[in-house]
């Protein structure tokens, strides 16, 4: 079995021992005295709060929106303490940066870091999106800095400056990327390793620009889920992008015994890593199934599909001696476009001419084909190994196109309802072209619709049912999938698993530089108050000294001055008289 090392920080333990110096001053005892008999006051208020409310019914749903109110609120940049964090989203279709900020960790090993969105002056998420792809620079690596440069500017603007230094910058390509060959992806990434660092000062090395594999991607966003919901439940998640759709669901410990093939498959789709503190703690070890299906996202299904349309029709003219699609006046009718809609593919030398006749049952049987599914009972999209899911007792959730395509045109966002869908899905494929396009400047979709997005809504809503359906297997009326953007009020995007990854030893880092600082302080602390003692000390030696020597001095000028009175004397009695002068009576 796959492991992915996501060991999280383990927060090391400082002690230290510092004496405490008694008060010397009554004031000073009298202040602490009255100090912690009003804290003692304060928690005796507390205690009797608490019991009073405890007999309240409480709402929960307050409770929520006052966290959500939190999660919410713009992000204090004044705060010294905070630490930000820089993720690129490079796919298949556009690339997206996302600003993440997070205080000090608790030093608690059972929590994890508690990283958030950046939220602006407005209280607005603050990420921002350009179009096309990354992959779009693969004939012309040498500009991929100049592709993220807004981006990049755009993050500069929102970090404080004097955090930039420090603030880690990941730019992991996802689908779009894998799908170019192994040479134009290195060119794109040494462009940016480059000369990014020459322009911001966020810090960036070559092993922070990646080109990430699916099974990464979508731990990543299982690492998400661990963040938003916390340990208690896992949910599944269902993610399609531009070119590639994702899956990934924790399984349990024991599986039932499986066929050596399929067993082995299961080895390789099954990830089991670790957000815990270490492999001691066990509190946060997931094992899931993970896999990624490259050119099943929206966009490129819609290629594949437009090709085998392209094939099929071109082969059968030349068959029948037929003209289907070759002019406008007799064109093919696509199911799988709003009626009316006229639209041309080309390929190469090759061109379609194509108008929609909106038959979404007819467009998903057409469908079909392109999920590669094999007779295997266990097998899922492309044949691929599925390990079994107990559809009645799990919830999902599905990102990005499972979202888009049920809230921005239909608006049926959230709890999926599968024969509600296709109701709603069949009767919009089914309006005239025309009609769709005048509801649009109306209004009457989501703000976040657009001319592509009305376009092909009617294949992207038969693909995703097919998917979900036919490839996954999901039970048509099952009814513990919730398509969103939000889990527990937090944005759900696959960055925010991997920043914490990737940031995973940095708190770890942090707590040692502080165990460092503190034990400075201590060792001051202690010099400190030792030094006084010390110094008070030799300055009692040296006076005792100095006093000890003084009266050392006077005892010997004493000495000195017993042992000299008898010679004066007898000086006085034999010179005074060779003077002339009377000694005595």
């Amino acid at each position: 079995m796959a492991r992915i090392s996501f060991s999280y920080l383990c927060p090391a333990s400082w002690y230290f021992t510092v004496p405490t110096v008694s008060p010397f001053v009554r004031q000073r005892v009298a202040f602490l005295g009255l100090f912690f008999i009003s804290c003692l006051l304060l928690l005796m208020l507390i205690i009797d709060f608490r019991h009073w409310s405890a007999s309240l019914p409480r709402d929960r749903q307050y409770e929520r929106y006052l966290a959500r109110v939190g999660d919410l609120e713009a992000t204090d940049t004044e705060d010294p303490n905070l630490n930000y964090g820089l993720v690129v989203d490079c796919g298949s279709s556009g690339s997206r940066i996302f600003v993440y900020f997070w205080p000090r960790h608790n030093g608690n090993p059972h929590d994890l870091l508690d990283i958030k969105q950046m939220r602006d002056r407005n209280s607005q998420p603050v990420v921002k999106k350009i179009k096309p792809g990354i992959s779009a620079m693969a004939d012309t690596p040498e500009h991929a800095s100049d592709y993220l440069r807004p981006l990049l500017s755009f993050a500069a603007a929102h970090v404080p400056v004097k955090k930039h230094k420090e603030t880690p910058l990941y730019i992991l390509c996802t689908a779009g990327m894998r799908l170019l060959p192994e040479r134009k992806q290195l060119a794109i990434l040494a462009d940016l390793v480059k000369d990014l660092p020459l322009e911001f000062d966020f810090l960036f090395s070559q092993s922070q620009a990646e080109v990430i594999s699916g099974k990464q991607e979508e731990s990543d966003a299982e690492a998400t889920q661990e963040l938003a919901a916390g340990r208690r439940r896992t949910v599944g998640i269902l993610d399609m992008g531009g070119a590639s759709l994702q899956i990934a669901y924790e399984v349990p410990t024991s599986t039932s015994v499986l066929p050596a093939k399929q067993e082995e498959a299961a080895k390789i789709l099954l990830a089991e890593f670790n957000l815990g503190c270490d492999v001691q703690h066990t509190e946060h070890v997931y094992r899931v199934y993970v896999t990624t299906f490259l050119g099943f996202g929206g966009n490129f299904a819609r290629q594949r599909y437009e090709d085998l349309v392209l094939n099929e029709t071109l082969n059968k003219n030349r068959l029948l001696g037929q003209k289907t699609g070759l002019s406008p006046d007799n064109p093919f009718l696509d199911p799988c476009l709003p009626v009316g809609l006229t639209d041309v593919v080309e390929r190469n030398s090759q061109v379609l001419h194509v108008r929609g006749r909106g038959d979404w049952v007819s467009c998903g049987a057409m469908l079909s084909p392109l999920l590669a599914r094999s007779n295997t009972s266990q097998a899922s999209l492309n044949g691929i190994y599925q390990s079994p899911i107990d559809f009645n007792n799990s919830e999902f959730y599905g990102f990005s196109e499972f979202f888009y395509c049920t809230e921005d045109v239909l608006r049926i966002g959230g709890r999926y309802h599968g024969p509600t869908f296709a109701k709603a899905a069949q009767d919009y494929c089914g309006m005239a072209w025309s009609v769709l396009t005048q509801r649009f400047k109306n209004g009457l979709f989501s703000s976040h619709a657009d001319e592509h997005r009305l376009k092909y809504q009617c294949f992207k809503s038969a693909w995703m049912y097919q998917v979900l359906h036919e490839g996954f297997h999901f039970p048509y009326d099952y009814p513990n999938l919730r398509t969103a953007q939000l889990v527990y009020d937090r944005e759900v995007q696959w960055t925010l698993g991997a920043i914490l990854y990737k940031t995973r030893f940095l708190p770890l880092r942090d707590l040692r530089q502080e165990g460092v600082r503190q034990a400075h302080g201590s060792w001051f602390r202690l010099s400190f108050v030792y030094n006084h003692y010390l110094f008070f000390a030799c300055i009692l030696v040296v006076l005792l000294a100095i006093v000890l020597y003084l009266l050392r001095l006077r005892r010997i000028h004493h000495r000195q001055t017993r042992a000299s009175a008898p010679l004066d004397l007898l000086w006085l009695e034999e010179v005074v008289p060779m003077m002339g002068v009377q000694v005595g009576p």
